[in-house]
């Protein structure tokens, strides 16, 4: 695996989003987080996992493009940069492709994630086929996973799948 080195600001963002789904975690649901920023690095918005109560398109990368959708010009959406904790689904990606986000910067890849759920012996966890996001929207520039994240992001996983 090839690990990204990211800037100490990109770094700030990421951490943003791990807190994010630490904190959907601890309300219940899947451990998650996003943060969306303009192109001169202002936050614009930031969401967390929301899929505990049956909705399960309220991922906050999903939210993340429905809200640029309404509320940025097609060139704000272009220059604009997702910071996640994981890498987007399909679902999630088709969502940033076609409201026309820029580049993603995740945390942590789908194949760690279908690595430790294997792990911990969890499967059917998703609906959906886990695709990187440039299976799914090619011209998407992206970077991750970064190391320094891989064992706390891990342990969320964990706790998810193992609470009682």
């Amino acid at each position: 695996m090839t690990w990204y080195q990211p800037t100490e600001t990109e770094r700030g963002h990421l951490r943003r989003c791990v807190d994010l789904a630490a904190e959907a975690l601890a309300d219940g649901d899947e451990p998650f987080g996003s943060v969306l920023v303009s192109a001169s690095g202002e936050v614009l918005f930031e969401d967390r996992n929301r899929v505990k109560d049956g909705d399960r398109t309220r991922h906050p990368e999903f939210e993340i493009a429905r809200w640029a959708g309404t509320n940025l010009s097609p060139s704000e959406r272009a220059a604009a940069t997702v910071y996640t904790s994981g890498e987007h689904c399909a679902m999630c990606s088709a969502a940033h492709g076609w409201a026309g986000l820029g580049r993603i910067v995740y945390a942590s890849s789908t194949e760690q994630l279908v690595g430790w759920l294997r792990e911990l012996g969890v499967s059917g966890a998703s609906p959906v086929r886990p695709l990187a996001i440039n299976d799914v929207a090619p011209d998407v520039p992206v970077a991750g996973p970064v190391e320094e994240f891989a064992d706390e992001i891990r342990e969320l996983q964990r706790t998810l799948h193992t609470r009682g």
